[in-house]
């Protein structure tokens, strides 16, 4: 279905979304478009739903499998508006993901497994939203891939990521299950990135409730939300490996001359794999086998 503005969606589209899991996809450029629609489609959403500028064409090889919401992905709060509509729209507790393109989910045993078995198992485990990790991806030649992108050359770094408590404003006292996750290129180089960019961590599957809010920093405003387990055990986490950050730095005119190359002795070739996450502690099983 093709929808002229998000009301359209929220309101003619009400059908599709009474049923998750319903994946959010924020088309920024031209970059990877069909690809990543494609990963998600092949993920097992029973909604893919793409929103893009009028000016960008939708693949027709995904017109029957994905949704179009033409939408201004540029303007000022842009994902946070968008996402909120939705959560509005839904019923309580369907669960929801967002992400852009050229980023692409991963988690525990992806190769089998559809998303729905991974968030119905989250969901008897009392868990209404699940902690992602935004691992960044990038080419090893720039000079054959000026942008950054590249799916046939994607490296990632396999070392260099760390926690750091998250505290109260108030009071500056650590929240409960509550971290900051650093690494990769905006670690790296974090003199082109503006501070409150540069944390990796992302709450991009959660269900719907009345009064739940996405903020501009990726967290929500129900801090169980927020936390990257329950109190008793360890919990399933994602990733979402993501070209993202590579383009933006060899976009921005401060950052691209400053940058010759991403790649570093803690480089090494992406495999499109959730193993090879799993192997590198990137993602986490938690119970689920």
């Amino acid at each position: 279905m093709h929808f002229s503005h998000l009301d359209a969606l929220t309101t003619d589209g009400a059908p599709i979304l009474q049923k998750g899991p319903i994946a959010l996809i924020f088309i920024e450029d031209a970059v990877e478009v069909e690809s990543t629609l494609r990963h998600h489609v092949a993920c097992g959403f029973l909604q893919v739903i793409a929103f893009m500028s009028k000016d960008l064409p939708l693949p027709a090889s995904l017109s029957k499998k994905v949704h179009r919401v033409d939408y201004d992905t540029h303007q000022r709060h842009a994902t946070v508006t968008a996402v909120n509509a939705v959560n509005d729209a839904c019923p309580a507790k369907t669960w929801l993901y967002y992400c852009y393109n050229t980023e692409y989910l991963f988690y525990p045993f992806s190769e089998t497994r559809r998303v729905g078995e991974m968030l119905s198992f989250h969901t008897e485990e009392r868990r209404p939203a699940m902690l992602s990790y935004v691992i960044d991806l990038y080419t090893s030649d720039l000079g054959r891939n000026p942008n950054g992108v590249c799916l046939d050359d994607a490296m990632l770094d396999r070392a260099g990521y760390y926690a750091l408590a998250r505290t109260h404003p108030e009071d500056n006292c650590p929240k409960d299950r509550q971290l900051n996750f650093y690494g990769g290129l905006r670690w790296r180089f974090e003199e082109h990135v503006p501070e409150k960019r540069r944390k990796i961590d992302r709450i991009s599957l959660f269900t719907t409730a009345p009064g739940l809010r996405l903020r501009s920093d990726h967290t929500f405003n129900i801090e169980e939300y927020n936390t990257y387990s329950c109190p008793w055990h360890h919990n399933l986490t994602a990733a979402i490996v993501s070209f993202r950050a590579a383009k933006a730095l060899k976009s921005n005119p401060g950052s691209t001359y400053e940058i010759p190359g991403f790649t570093w002795y803690n480089s090494e070739p992406f495999e499109w794999r959730a193993q090879q996450l799993l192997d590198l502690g990137l993602i986490e099983p938690g119970q689920w086998f």
